[in-house]
């Protein structure tokens, strides 16, 4: 690639040290003009070999190749890849060797220094831009150390394997106990004639009947509680066949629309009260919104199935591409730890996702016996009881449980390799767990008001697209970053909106397109500016304000820093809301004088503790698909874990444990409520 003639002398020398020894480092200098290649041959209780290769000087930039013993060894820069596996290198490199690929049990590991950087991310050369150098190739030297290692044993597997099962297989067992406890002591409870209303073992005999008047103290609503009760009385035609009775008859079609006609005439002027309780917002018929609240259910299962049939698809084409070239650039593993298993170049980090899977099925097995517990209560107990706690809808509970397990097959086939086209397989159910827990936690005080399964896919499936586009443009699109901004910003307060009138504010006359956001200005002018009057609902305005703020600063900062992990920024996103959303629940909970159970109690604990242990192992990072193959290798890290899980393996771990036990205190918060009157409770 000299730009000119070159004069130059060939030198022959004997090599002393061309079979490279286990467990030995040996130093020695390559050049483009001078590549090296030296001779390794297993021990014989070795059947696997880790080649280790670093350098001080991150450029030249280098190819080590592992090639059978065959002539000619191709050890130049346009044919190093025609045979063997090989990595590109700047400052570290490691291969994984294993007996078997060898049928004569030895092998070559070449080194080429290539005679321009670009391929690991350095500049172009000078010669192209036109400025000849002609000390351009002098410079061209590497000093290189490689090292041969025994890599881990069967045994090392097996035992991983076993620790990964019986860790989560331990939360069953926990699970069991606490279901025996409670079974336990609703046996003590019904010998002793004291059952509450959700204890699943007997008829309950009400001794407020919902016609009654107001109890003392409940004047926090501003109406009386036969409007408040909003055509819940006993005689009501509307109300069917007792609630324990699912049956698929006509009147509980899947439908948007509600069953209940006054229910229309009079839920405008319920739900701007100042103050609400959750019997104005729960005044539909259970069964028909536990069907609509079911679809979650049913439709997560089809995005699952169609989602994850191509992504399989798909990675396993990208292993067989990886086998059959030799090519190691095209996966962005942790090479330092990573343990092949089968035609898996990286087993480890597949099977450290089993949690994922095993606590997503443990969560759907806990929200079937609350279910089919809830479904006898309701049989057992008398027509009042219907009013006591809050509504017991489980799709969404389900969805999320589907969620987590999609979760860890997904993030699965994303690490059979990952890189930069297959980046939203790891991410894609996150936002979606993210979205589905923040309108659980919406839904549990507003029954009646939550968005539809289909509006709230579509939106997941727009979170998704933008991701996409955010990865393929946000690196050097400033327009983009201007848009999505814009896009954020917009949503956020259209959304507000929305939450802050309780779904009542309407987009209606001739500029319909913009009704929300003209309407909320013009709120936002009469209640602050004109008279700056107190808000009528205070603490969905504290809430909606500090949400605002947390949003409009990720806008401002993906505008001036433009984050290049675009995906994990738009995570951020939806976590800190999340998390903000379920302090202010928390919060309002104990400030309306409710109580924290021990079970729900020792959740958030544990959901605390183990997201910030998770977290910690998630910044550790250990590879960037972001950068060229060579730059991410300068990040790999050996094993910390039983010799065969890295950082990012623990993250797995502890973030399935943390996302469980996330899920089980949106199951558990309001435990404290199943002897309360809806009309007592609050919403917020």
């Amino acid at each position: 690639m000299a730009p000119f003639n070159i004069a130059y002398e060939l030198l022959v020398t004997r090599l002393e040290n061309f079979q490279l020894e286990t467990n030995k480092p040996f130093n020695f200098t390559a050049s483009p003009s001078q590549p090296q290649y030296f001779l390794y041959k297993f021990p014989q209780d070795v059947d696997s070999v880790i080649i280790k290769v670093v350098s001080d000087a991150v450029y030249p930039c280098s190819v080590v190749s592992v090639q059978d013993i065959v002539c000619p060894v191709y050890d130049l820069d346009h044919n190093v890849e025609f045979n063997g596996v090989y990595q590109s290198m700047t400052k570290q490199a490691a291969i994984t060797v294993q007996r078997k690929d060898f049928p004569g049990e030895q092998f070559f590991v070449v080194f080429v220094i290539k005679p321009e950087d670009y391929a690991c991310g350095g500049s172009v050369p000078s010669s192209i831009h036109g400025n000849v150098n002609r000390t351009w190739n002098l410079q061209r030297t590497k000093n290189l150390q490689v090292t041969i290692v025994p890599s881990i044993n069967r045994s090392v597997y097996i035992q991983a394997m076993f620790f990964s099962f019986l860790s989560f297989l331990s939360f069953y067992l926990g699970s069991v106990i606490v279901a025996f406890v409670h079974y336990i002591r609703v046996r003590r409870k019904a010998s002793s004639g004291r059952l509450s209303p959700e204890d699943g073992s007997g008829i309950m005999t009400s001794s407020h009947p919902i016609t009654s008047s107001t109890p003392e103290g409940s004047s926090y609503g501003a109406i009386d509680e036969s409007s408040s009760s909003g055509g819940r009385q006993l005689s009501s035609p509307e109300r069917g066949p007792p609630a324990g009775s699912d049956t698929d008859s006509s009147v509980e079609e899947e439908s948007d629309f509600d069953t209940m006609p006054e229910i229309e005439s009079d839920k405008n002027v319920i739900r701007t009260k100042v103050f609400l309780y959750l019997s104005d917002l729960s005044r539909k018929d259970r069964r028909i919104v536990s069907k609509k609240y079911k679809i979650y259910f049913w439709n997560i299962i089809t995005i699952a199935v169609f989602y994850a049939l191509p992504v399989i698809q798909l990675v396993i084409t990208y292993q067989t591409v990886v086998n059959v070239t030799g090519n190691q650039d095209i996966c962005y593993y942790n090479f330092l730890c990573a343990h092949p298993l089968g035609v898996l170049s990286a087993f480890n980090n597949i099977l450290s996702n089993v949690g994922h899977t095993l606590l997503g099925f443990l969560f759907l097995l806990i929200v079937l016996r609350r279910d089919i517990l809830h479904r006898r209560a309701m049989e057992m107990k008398d027509i009042y009881t219907l009013d006591y706690g809050i509504p017991k809808h489980f799709g969404l509970f389900y969805a999320m449980g589907i969620a987590l397990m999609m979760e860890g097959v997904l993030s699965a086939c994303y690490h059979v390799c990952p890189n930069y086209s297959n980046f939203q397989f790891d991410t894609s159910f996150m936002y979606m767990i993210a979205g589905l827990c923040m309108l659980k936690l919406y839904q549990t005080r507003h029954p009646d008001i939550n968005a539809s399964a289909y509006s709230a896919y579509a939106s997941f499936a727009v979170v998704i697209c933008l991701a996409v586009l955010g990865v393929v443009f946000g690196k050097n699109g400033m327009w983009f970053w201007v848009i999505f901004s814009m896009i954020h910003v917009l949503a956020s307060l259209a959304l507000s909106t929305q939450i802050y009138y309780m779904g009542r504010f309407k987009i209606d006359g001739p500029d319909s397109d913009l009704g929300i956001f003209r309407r909320a200005a013009m709120v936002l002018y009469t209640d602050c500016i004109q008279q700056c009057s107190r808000p009528m609902y205070m603490d969905r305005m504290v809430l909606l304000i500090v949400g605002n703020l947390v949003n409009w600063s990720f806008a401002i900062f993906g505008l001036v820093y433009r984050p290049r992990d675009f995906a994990s920024y738009i995570l951020g996103i939806f976590i800190c809301n999340l998390l903000l959303y379920l302090a202010f629940y928390i919060i309002m909970k104990l400030r309306s004088s409710e109580k924290l159970l021990p079970i729900p109690l020792f959740c958030i604990v544990a959901t605390a503790v183990v997201w910030a242990a998770a977290l910690y192992f998630f910044f550790q990072t250990l590879s960037s698909w972001e950068e060229t193959p060579a730059e991410s290798r300068e990040k790999n890290r050996p094993c910390i874990l039983l010799g065969f899980f890295d950082d990012h393996d623990v993250w797995h771990f502890l973030s399935a444990a943390a996302l469980f036990f996330s899920f089980l205190v949106l199951l558990t918060l309001d435990d404290d409520l199943d002897t309360v009157r809806r009309d007592k409770i609050p919403v917020f």
